[in-house]
């Protein structure tokens, strides 16, 4: 006997956002430890064929960005499932890193896509403890042990050595997107694509960082038909960490987690 009635396919959809890797005790960025099980789930749900990804990060830890890259593009190989990546308002630096999980990725016009590169910053308080009669005390073993630290003269040698761990993540991140992107980057050379740089979603599609313009709801109907069945999976916030953060400890933290995060976003004016 033959069914009159057409399955109906379903896409899961996982959504990350935020700053990725830790950004306080009450606040979680996204982070492979919180994203893996939600995404196990996604891509084991009544055997998807396509499971599609929102996220919207100004990036952040480069080991975490490798971790739910590769753990993604582990999933898909194992469950022979094809990815397909939305950015939302950002998805620059480490967000564009986990986007290149993706077999295929889509933006907004107006979305920020790309700020391929890597980058450390700090600040140096050496003649402000002087100017308050603090004297800094440091003991290590390990002639190396204190690099940059902020409170003493910076060492040409350790900026030298910082300046050398970057660009070994620089290559490591180039060498994802090459892998991704493939022949679809147009002349990176000459569009300084690899230089740190980001653009609009528009130009992003131009310059073969993105496949297409729109959002998720629009392009899965528009590939799998307006029946499409879209089943979300996100992360809810755990009953014990909404009464910790509604205290006053953890509402004050909470302040200074955010203007830390706000800053990661205002670069690329959010």
């Amino acid at each position: 006997m033959f069914s009159i009635f057409k399955k109906k396919i379903v896409v899961p959809h996982v959504r990350m956002t935020g700053v990725i890797g830790s950004v306080g005790r009450f606040k979680q960025g996204i982070e492979l430890a919180n994203q893996q099980d939600i995404l196990k789930k996604a891509f084991s749900y009544k055997k998807a064929k396509t499971v599609a990804i929102s996220i919207n990060s100004p990036g952040g830890s480069p080991v975490q960005s490798h971790l739910i890259y590769s753990y993604i593009r582990q999933l898909a190989k194992k469950n022979k499932t094809r990815v397909i990546i939305f950015a939302e308002d950002v998805a620059a630096s480490g967000g564009y890193f986990i986007a290149c999980a993706g077999d295929e990725i889509y933006a907004n016009s107006s979305s920020i896509i790309g700020s391929i590169g890597v980058i450390s910053a700090s600040f140096g308080f050496k003649d402000l403890i002087k100017k308050i009669g603090v004297e800094r005390r440091i003991y290590t073993a390990g002639k190396n042990k204190s690099t940059l630290d902020p409170f003493v003269e910076e060492k040409q040698e350790d900026v030298e050595r910082l300046k050398k761990i970057q660009l070994d993540l620089h290559a490591d991140f180039i060498n994802i997107v090459k892998q991704s992107r493939g022949n679809k980057i147009k002349e990176p050379e000459k569009n300084n694509i690899f230089t740190g740089e980001f653009w609009a979603g528009s130009v992003a599609y131009k310059l073969g960082l993105i496949d297409g313009i729109g959002n998720a709801e629009q392009i899965l109907r528009e590939k799998f038909g307006e029946n499409v069945i879209i089943k979300k999976f996100e992360k809810q916030k755990g009953f014990l960490a909404k009464k910790l953060s509604s205290s006053l400890d953890g509402q004050l933290e909470s302040v200074l987690d955010s203007f830390e995060e706000k800053s990661l976003w205002q670069r690329y004016g959010l």
